[in-house]
């Protein structure tokens, strides 16, 4: 007997192409998902709010608002895994996609197998991440940080921070891969509304590269994305 969808895993397709979007459904239905269609970019916030979905599968050309918008507008409250789906291949289009939020991304046409391979993939990644936050504590390659203790370690070294600096760390770390604007690290570590003169949390960003051995001018394990804010990359610690 199939489970209920209550106690299945749901995940929101938004696939303005119906044939296929019909498809994708189909076989992820067959393997004990709870699928919601979308076919729309501009209705997928109201969507998700109402659906409360563990995964994404986002095309990128959508009506009403293309999908590199709709990610980028998720992620300001949205933390679970987004998959994205693109007829385009290019390098450019996968950085994009990656930086301002998306987790993975498959090409078109879809191979339904490695399809389904990514979002278990995601899945796991995603309740790995969790069971992190709630043991408090957080392992990217040779980097580890412990909330409770305070403590940062990199590569064997024990890494001195101020107690805002390690605020900071621990945000961003805590949603390594994915982009977090100024206003959210504003409100989550200063305390108040980011004012667009303040720029303590850029000089706090700089000495935490510094300590970390990355760098200011080539940023690779703390990135500045420009116009929004920044992104820890998860796989820059090794």
């Amino acid at each position: 007997m199939s489970e209920s969808p209550a106690n299945l895993t749901k995940i929101l397709l938004v696939e303005d192409d119906r044939q296929l979007s019909d498809l994708i459904k189909d076989f992820l239905v067959a393997e004990d998902f709870h699928v919601k269609q979308e076919f729309r970019g501009d209705t997928v916030e109201k969507v998700v709010e109402t659906f409360s979905p563990d995964l994404i599968v986002l095309d990128v050309m959508l009506p009403g608002k293309d999908g590199f918008t709709v990610c980028r507008d998720l992620r300001m409250s949205y933390q679970n895994p987004i998959l994205m789906l693109t007829a385009k291949s290019t390098d450019f289009d996968q950085v994009l996609g990656l930086e301002i939020g998306a987790d993975d991304y498959v090409a078109k046409p879809v191979e339904p197998r490695v399809l389904l391979a990514r979002i278990h993939a995601l899945l796991r990644r995603g309740r790995m991440a969790k069971g992190a936050q709630d043991k408090g504590e957080v392992t990217c390659g040779k980097l580890y940080v412990n909330k409770n203790s305070r403590q940062v370690i990199l590569d064997g070294e024990n890494i001195e921070l101020t107690s805002q600096e390690f605020d900071l760390l621990w945000l961003l770390a805590n949603r390594a891969g994915e982009v977090q604007n100024r206003d959210y690290i504003y409100k989550a570590v200063v305390g108040r509304e980011y004012d667009g003169m303040d720029r303590s949390v850029d000089v706090r960003i700089s000495r935490l590269r510094k300590k970390l051995h990355d760098s200011n001018e080539s940023p690779f394990r703390i990135k500045t994305i420009w116009g929004q804010g920044y992104l820890f990359v998860a796989d820059a610690w090794d």
